[in-house]
């Protein structure tokens, strides 16, 4: 006896928009202890400058170069700063800390699961070096997989950060650095003064003599001269 065929159900499958987006979310709930749910991460201020900047690299690859560059400035305005040039290319995981004056440049090259923090600035040495090279040529670092880059932290040239490195707050990278790295920055130091209080004086407000005017003549307002002190 033939049984009859059984057709399988094919579960509808959500849009690739739709995962990444929420891939995304749950980025930020993973990094940032603050947030407690998806609706939160909603709200989250870096939120606006990744979802921009995945339009506009779409855009910035179809040859819409001035739509996505209009995009990426709305999207800069919304997250309070964050600018993304829609030609650089992010994997995925990404996640931007606070977000507040992060610079990412045209030919940078960030792989998966990194994190910024605020004020990062993945840039290149200046226009004129810019110049000298050759076209078309990659001006901005090339950033490996699972890089964490503190606050204030900047990146600059073409260079290689390996992956898995951390690079410290108020750090400056110029060189390529290899994979499972740390690059900090000089630690502040404190003086001791001892408990003496200074022992420079304010100098005294000194007026000059009144000039003699000439007989007719108006007399001559004088002004104060204060010597301010220094340090």
């Amino acid at each position: 006896m033939r049984h009859p065929t059984t057709r399988r159900r094919h579960r509808p499958t959500a849009p690739r928009w739709y995962l990444a987006a929420v891939a995304d979310l749950d980025t930020i709930r993973s990094r940032d202890p603050s947030v407690l749910s998806r609706g939160e991460a909603l709200l989250h201020p870096a939120l606006p400058a990744v979802w921009g900047y995945r339009v506009a690299h779409r855009l910035h690859r179809r040859g819409l170069r001035r739509l996505a560059r209009l995009l990426s400035n709305a999207a800069r305005v919304a997250s309070g700063g964050v600018e993304i040039h829609p030609g650089a290319r992010i994997g995925r995981g990404f996640f931007i800390d606070h977000g507040a004056g992060t610079v990412i440049g045209e030919t940078a090259v960030i792989g998966d699961d990194v994190t910024l923090f605020h004020q990062v600035t993945l840039g290149s040495t200046g226009w004129w070096h810019d110049r000298s090279g050759p076209a078309g040529g990659r001006r901005h670092p090339v950033v490996g997989d699972r890089v964490v880059i503190g606050a204030g932290a900047a990146v600059l040239g073409p260079v290689t950060v390996g992956s898995d490195t951390v690079i410290g707050a108020h750090a400056l990278v110029l060189r390529d650095v290899p994979e499972d790295s740390r690059v900090l920055a000089p630690v502040a130091t404190h003086r001791r003064t001892g408990g003496r209080r200074s022992t420079t004086r304010r100098a005294a407000a000194v007026r000059p003599a009144p000039a003699r005017s000439p007989a007719g003549a108006p007399p001559r307002t004088t002004a104060t001269v204060t010597a301010f002190p220094t340090w």
